[in-house]
C-alpha cells in the first residue's frame, strides 16, 4: 500500500476503449459472439476482461491496477486499491471456476477480499467471493 507507490509503467496491458471496437478490430462478427465456436475460445477472454474494465473505469472511486508475479507464473487481471484495502479481482468468461493465479495471489498477500467474476451465480466462500459478470459494476457495494 498504496498501489500507485509500486507502479511499474514497463509492465502493462492494453485495453480499447469500448469492447465493440475490440469486437470489431479483431473482425469478430454478430454470429461468432452470439453463438461462438472453437476458434474464438481464445479471444472471449480478452473481450471479457475488457467489458469488465470498462465497468470498474466507471466508478471514479477505484483506480484499477494489474498485478504478476515476478517469475510470470500467474496474474490478476485487476486490483484496486478501496478504503485502505487492496482487492483482486479475477475475471473469468465462463463458467470456469479455477482460480490459480487469485489463490496464489490471497495466500501470499493475505486480502481481505478477493473477487472473481464469471457467468457463475453470487456466492461467497470463505476466501473469495463470486459476483456474476453483469454484476461487476456493483463492485463498490460489495466492498
Amino acid at each position: 500500500m498504496p498501489l500507485k507507490a509500486y507502479e511499474d509503467h514497463s509492465a502493462f496491458k492494453l485495453f480499447l476503449l469500448d469492447v465493440g471496437l475490440l469486437a470489431a478490430m479483431g473482425d469478430i462478427d454478430v454470429k461468432t459472439l452470439l453463438e461462438g465456436n472453437a476458434i474464438f475460445e481464445e479471444f472471449k477472454g480478452a473481450l471479457t476482461e475488457q467489458y469488465v474494465l470498462q465497468q470498474l473505469k466507471t466508478n471514479k472511486e477505484i483506480t484499477v491496477y494489474y498485478w504478476s508475479a515476478e517469475n510470470a507464473t500467474a496474474e490478476i487481471d485487476f486490483l484496486v486499491q478501496h478504503g485502505g484495502n487492496v482487492i483482486p479481482i479475477e475475471v473469468k468468461a465462463e463458467e470456469n471456476l479455477r482460480a490459480k493465479s487469485l489463490r496464489n495471489f490471497t495466500e501470499k498477500y493475505n486480502p481481505r477480499l478477493a473477487i472473481r467474476t464469471s457467468m457463475s451465480d453470487f456466492r461467497k466462500e470463505d476466501w473469495l467471493t463470486n459476483l456474476p459478470l453483469y454484476a461487476i459494476s456493483e463492485l463498490t457495494h460489495i466492498l
